[in-house]
């Protein structure tokens, strides 16, 4: 009875509205496979959970006692290196290139050969899983930052905004070198170290950019994260709206939408990849 309603609904809706439907059907099934797996194994979502928190921590006293900042001063302006640096770097970027070994490892890329998943689709179900961890992490540090008298200005859906963007631009990252560079588990920890590292060092994650010679800034600004980083900065810290930070969003903006191109683009050439082992 239930297929049959489905496909009379199906008939009543045009083209469009079927396409869009048929698009979320499959990102929801991905992105509930995929929190499935991870619910099972708990372990992972147990660090993404205790990592942050600890960050937040240390951040906030060195800040305290270095910077001469109140308790609640300090807690808010360790917020938006410790989001970006520690958690949803590692759960995001981390975990979608864990994701996709896993997938690689466990031999599931050879059923999506006989489905109709789509490219798109693929990478937006491992974005949605992503953003419900991402989601978690951020309530967790916001919630430990407020506990600790944390103030925070700025418009708070213009914070969601750029922490959906930055969301979606570490999986768009993790997905294109998880499909095209990691083949094992131990890959995946290398490619972290390799690429990540340094792109949080030049973001201002572990130091304030206001320390990084011209040499340096001129290469940040080619780095998602420092964008990133500067924008939530701006917007928490100092309450600046949209004309403040237009060049970063813009550039977050541009970025995200590469990647979402970019993840069909490598979702395709992995599944041919695939076919020759």
């Amino acid at each position: 009875m239930a297929c049959i309603l489905y496909f009379l609904r199906i008939l009543t809706l045009n083209p469009m509205q079927t396409v869009i439907l048929t698009y979320g059907r499959e990102t929801v099934a991905v992105a509930q496979r995929v929190l499935t797996e991870l619910v099972r194994r708990q372990r992972s979502l147990i660090f993404w959970a205790i990592f942050p928190v600890i960050l937040l921590v240390i951040n906030s006293l060195i800040l305290e006692e270095r910077a001469q900042l109140t308790r609640g001063e300090a807690y808010a302006s360790a917020v938006p290196p410790t989001l970006v640096g520690a958690a949803l770097f590692f759960s995001c970027l981390g975990g979608s290139i864990a994701t996709v070994v896993s997938e690689r490892e466990h031999r599931t890329l050879k059923r999506l050969f006989v489905s109709p998943l789509r490219g798109i689709s693929y990478f937006l179900g491992i974005f949605l899983a992503h953003l419900c961890i991402g989601i978690g992490q951020i309530l967790l540090v916001f919630t430990l930052a407020a506990f600790f008298d944390a103030q925070f200005s700025g418009s708070f859906l213009l914070v969601i905004l750029l922490l959906g963007l930055s969301i979606m631009s570490y999986v768009g990252v993790g997905f294109v070198l998880g499909t095209q560079l990691a083949r094992r588990t131990e890959d995946a920890n290398a490619l972290v170290a390799a690429f990540g590292v340094p792109l949080l060092l030049l973001g201002g994650a572990f130091l304030p950019t206001s320390l990084f010679p011209d040499s340096l800034l001129a290469i940040a600004a080619y780095n998602p994260v420092y964008h990133m980083n500067e924008a939530l900065l701006a917007v928490l810290i100092q309450g600046d709206g949209v004309a403040e930070i237009r060049d970063h969003l813009i550039f977050l903006l541009l970025f995200s939408g590469a990647v979402v191109a970019g993840g069909w683009f490598f979702y395709q050439q992995m599944l041919r990849v695939e076919r020759n082992f």
